[in-house]
């Protein structure tokens, strides 16, 4: 096994930083029923600035938690219902013309705002889906030959039902690369439940959360994420992960630089959450799943109950020897 370098940073980071990443996690829990991790995984997305992409059954709170998310960062939000009559300039928007009937002027699609929840984003024709790609990579739309630039932060918040094929176009995967994380939430615990039933619906309690940071706080924690260090060994631990994905005899297409930067973000993210300025192995472990399995092809007739995906990464990443940091 390989030893971290002696010469690490100082393990404390930014606590506002940590403080701002739990005030979020907690926010975003008393709406959503699900595990601790996944809610953490879903806040240490944004705090990253990467996309979001929540896949599961109808009723297991997907649109909560993108609602949820998107009210405790206080930021611009716009919902886009999905559907397979959408047009891109429903997306992005479109030059009409203007209220006298001669002055064109171009009409801002929902795509401009700080947070887009994309609901079934599945159920979209793949001529609308595509309307987001340039959005969700370049951070800008263009429209009748002019560029527009999006507002700061930007983030796609997307749920879809891969479980029902009907009526639907599958994600291609140059959109699923666009995701730093995809998540699924499964099912609440019985005390979620019962907790669930007794109380208020969460569809309406979700509409009355408040932002539980303020903008500020918020661009703090994302630079924070950035400064994260990752030692020589913990970059080597990562390579040799996205490699194997690539080496793997079940997998057409492996992880692909891009995934192994998003792997780092993720971890970066999480050290954050930890109160630490640098990335460990368990922070690699925890985010590899959600930022590289929906991210790999896999070879015909592999893809079955679609979670061959998660396994095969879960796989590789056990299989790797870790790093251990010295004294």
């Amino acid at each position: 096994m390989t030893k971290l370098e002696s010469h690490a940073p100082d393990p404390s980071t930014d606590n506002q930083a940590t403080a701002t990443f739990v005030a979020l996690e907690s926010s975003v829990a008393a709406v959503v029923a699900t595990t601790p991790g996944t809610i953490r995984l879903a806040v240490a997305c944004v705090a990253a600035g990467g996309h979001l992409l929540v896949e599961d059954h109808p009723g297991l709170g997907k649109t909560t938690l993108a609602k949820a998310l998107a009210g405790a960062l206080g930021l611009g939000f716009h919902r886009l219902q999905c559907t397979a009559d959408l047009l891109p300039a429903d997306v992005v928007g479109a030059t009409v013309l203007g209220p006298d009937g001669t002055e064109p002027a171009f009409r801002p699609g929902p795509v401009f705002t700080n947070v887009l929840m994309a609901d079934e984003l599945n159920r979209a024709s793949p001529r609308s889906q595509s309307a987001l790609l340039e959005a969700m990579e370049e951070h800008q739309v263009s429209v009748d030959a002019v560029t527009r630039a999006l507002p700061v932060p930007f983030f796609v918040l997307a749920t879809q039902n891969p479980f029902d094929a009907t009526g639907t176009s599958p994600l291609p995967h140059g959109q699923r690369d666009r995701f730093l994380v995809r998540l699924m939430l499964g099912y609440p615990s019985r005390p979620q439940m019962d907790a669930m039933l007794a109380g208020p619906d969460p569809a309406d309690t979700v509409r009355h959360v408040r932002p539980s940071v303020t903008p500020d706080e918020f661009r703090d924690l994302m630079e924070a994420v950035t400064t994260v260090h990752v030692a020589p060994p913990v970059r080597s631990y990562i390579l040799d992960l996205v490699e194997s994905t690539r080496a793997h005899p079940l997998v057409a297409v492996g992880a692909s630089p891009r995934a192994a930067l998003a792997l780092i973000r993720v971890s970066s993210a999480l050290a954050v959450a930890s109160g630490r300025s640098f990335v460990t192995p368990d922070d690699v472990q925890e985010a590899a799943v959600p930022s590289l399995a929906h991210r790999l092809l896999l070879h015909p007739g592999v893809e079955v109950t679609g979670g061959e995906g998660e396994a095969l990464v879960a796989e590789v990443a056990a299989s790797i020897p870790v790093p251990l940091r010295g004294d």
